[in-house]
């Protein structure tokens, strides 16, 4: 047995242990694809353990996060700090081992993964970002932005329709590299995937624009390593290779469902370490094994510091550049204030299309802005004027042609964003967040800034009827931790929300109209979340309480309300999560009137915190002119103004 064999036989040990120890876990795949992860860590990647962050570093991503024992293992063989004591407090709570890699938890972890399928479009977007920013910055014989990502899926994944629609947007795009190994076992909970999953993978990567490599038996790590080296040759195709395993190698369950997520019992992993020959105390491993894996990462660290010497040479000769390149993966947000101001419009108009300019104009401020959208861009109106497409042919091009794939669409800006150097804003029809909305959870729970611009916000969407009139998606939005949700009122609300969206540590969802708004420009005040429209009355007893379009029916509420001589207040709340965070006073003083009521085309519960009386939707909308609908439901400043002066 050479050196490398034992320290994969290490990797699977230590995550047998780990499992076992925690009484829950997957074992299953550490046993099945330990030689692959070790050959990425050992000879195929370039990275520095002392330093996870290098801008330059090859990137892997778990998309099979449930094997997470077996990265954990690596890392800790490799030198990204893991200790024996974190090994051991796998699964507990505040540890740095987590039941799923989670990216900012553990070093070495690029990104958080678990939902099945999503890993594989975030490798997506980080191949992209690489893509673009080498393309911006690399120079003849100084290839400044030059790496791989890597990752590993299992037949989850590929089962996942994000998969299948990301790795259509890789191979159209000709992302070339991005290597995904698939660890393919046939076995999955329920038992053989051969019930479930009949596709020929090789044949659908192939049509995809993939090259498609395979590997017999993925315990041979010279065929894990010459296919590799196959596969970084091709520029042209992403490349999927297809490792052969078996499920629990080596254990007594080996080969069965029982192997996935089973922990091996104090017996089975007596076994199991006969079969390895392993004879170490647990959570220890051979001297040599130590020895082997720190002269490895010792050798990748050499990479970093050739790649520095480059990079002081690339600052002489392109100093323009490397400013911008400082730039780019700079955090601080520019100051956009003077947008209110510009920006100030009296006309009506929609607020997409107010979210249009304002794109614009902060794509003049970050330069290493992009946007794209599911097919929907001349809709959202989220396209970068005289911006070029991301395309094989236009690495440079800002605007990114997603396709209508929104789940993928998602995952890939949270790679893109988890790359660095870029920030993204992706767009669709509010309605179909639906289909995005387990990407967004993870942006939120990676504090990702994400921006998502989701038009065409309520039953204004009109003759398109109920399957385009979103009702339920705020509440679902704004009941997610982490993330700010903005549905402002016109277009210095929506100035507002960008400028929020710029400088947040966290996603931000920004919903806006198909139909005409009037203005009203009291933007700077949105950065509370709420604020009183025009002077606050202190002796009004009434507050009417609205976001988005249902602002200027309030407005016009308010003016019936003064014929009957009511006085009241109009307060908008283009964003609950931020009107939450002001101090009490300030919100009681928003809410001291004695008749409060909310007003929103939205089915969301949040109002109830706000107000006792609620003007909502408890149903899907119809198909009708948008004006028709409002007047159905009760969104008309008629029915609030007799509903206010009924209740007092």
């Amino acid at each position: 047995m050479t050196i490398h064999e034992k320290s994969v036989d290490a990797i699977r040990i230590l995550s047998a242990e780990m499992i076992s120890r925690a009484k829950s876990g997957h074992p299953g795949i550490c046993f099945g694809a330990s030689p692959i992860v070790y050959s990425l860590y050992s000879d195929i990647m370039n990275y520095n353990p002392a330093d996870p962050a290098w801008e330059n570093r090859d990137r892997f991503v778990l998309s099979a996060g449930h094997g997470s024992a077996m990265l954990y293992a690596a890392l800790s063989l490799f030198g990204f700090g893991l200790k024996k004591e974190d090994l051991m407090s796998f699964r507990q709570l505040g540890s740095k081992t987590p039941g799923h890699p989670e990216w900012g938890v553990t070093p070495g972890v690029e990104v958080s993964t678990g939902p099945l399928g999503q890993g594989v479009a975030n490798a997506v977007g980080l191949a992209l970002a690489e893509a673009y920013l080498a393309a911006i910055f690399n120079r003849e014989g100084f290839p400044v932005v030059d790496h791989y990502t890597y990752a590993l899926c299992g037949e989850g994944c590929l089962e996942e329709g994000i998969s299948y629609e990301a790795c259509s947007f890789a191979g159209t795009q000709k992302l070339g590299k991005l290597i995904l190994f698939y660890d393919c076992n046939h076995i999955s909970i329920e038992g053989n995937t051969d019930d479930a999953f009949g596709d020929n993978v090789a044949a659908r990567f192939s049509s995809q624009g993939w090259q498609v490599l395979e590997v017999a038996d993925a315990n041979d790590l010279s065929a894990i390593l010459a296919a590799a080296k196959q596969a970084k040759a091709d520029a042209e195709r992403p490349s999927l290779i297809i490792c052969h395993s078996q499920i629990g190698y080596g254990t007594p369950v080996s080969g069965s469902a029982k192997a996935h997520g089973t922990p091996l019992s104090e017996d089975e992993l007596r076994r199991t370490k006969e079969f390895f020959n392993w004879n170490e105390q647990p959570f220890e491993v051979p001297s040599a094994v130590r020895y082997n894996c720190a002269e490895i990462a010792k050798s990748h660290a050499a990479a970093e510091e050739e790649w520095k010497k480059m990079f002081a040479s690339y600052c002489e000769k392109y100093p323009e550049l490397a400013a911008l390149y400082a730039r780019y993966f700079e955090n601080s947000p520019a100051d956009m204030s003077d947008l209110f101001e510009r920006l100030c419009t009296e006309k009506p108009e929609a607020s997409r299309i107010s979210g249009g300019v304002v794109i614009n104009e902060a794509a003049a401020v970050y330069p290493n802005l992009l946007s794209g959208s599911a097919d929907l861009s001349p809709s959202t109106k989220t396209n970068l004027t005289g911006e070029k497409w991301f395309s094989p042919e236009c690495r440079t091009g800002r605007n990114i042609h997603f396709g209508i794939r929104e789940h993928a669409m998602a995952a890939i800006c949270n790679g893109i964003a988890l790359h660095g150097g870029l920030k993204i804003i992706c767009s669709t029809f509010f309605v179909f967040s639906d289909y995005m909305k387990g990407a967004m959870r993870m942006s939120a729970i990676m504090g990702l800034p994400v921006i998502y611009v989701l038009t065409h916000d309520s039953i204004g969407v009109g003759e398109d009827g109920p399957t385009h009139q979103p009702i339920e998606q705020l509440a679902a939005l704004r009941a997610m931790p982490s993330i700010n949700v903005f549905r402002p009122c016109d277009r210095s609300e929506t100035v507002a929300a960008f400028i929020s969206a710029f400088s947040e540590k966290r996603p931000t969802v920004i919903v806006l109209t198909r139909q005409n708004l009037e203005q009203y420009s009291c933007g700077e005040n949105a950065f509370k979340g709420a604020y009183v429209l025009g002077n606050y009355n202190k002796n009004a007893k009434v507050a009417l309480i609205a976001s988005g379009s249902e602002v200027q029916i309030c407005v016009a509420a308010q003016k019936l309300l003064a014929k009957n001589s009511v006085e009241s207040n109009v307060i908008s709340v283009p964003c609950t999560q931020l009107f939450d965070r002001q101090k009490e006073s300030y919100k009681k003083r928003l809410l001291s009137a004695e008749k409060r009521l909310c007003v929103e085309a939205s089915s969301d519960n949040i109002w109830y915190r706000y107000a006792p009386d609620v003007l909502e939707m408890t149903t899907f909308g119809e198909s009708g002119p948008m004006e028709k609908l409002y007047e159905k439901f009760g969104f008309t400043a008629e029915n609030i103004a007799e509903r206010v002066m009924k209740d007092l």
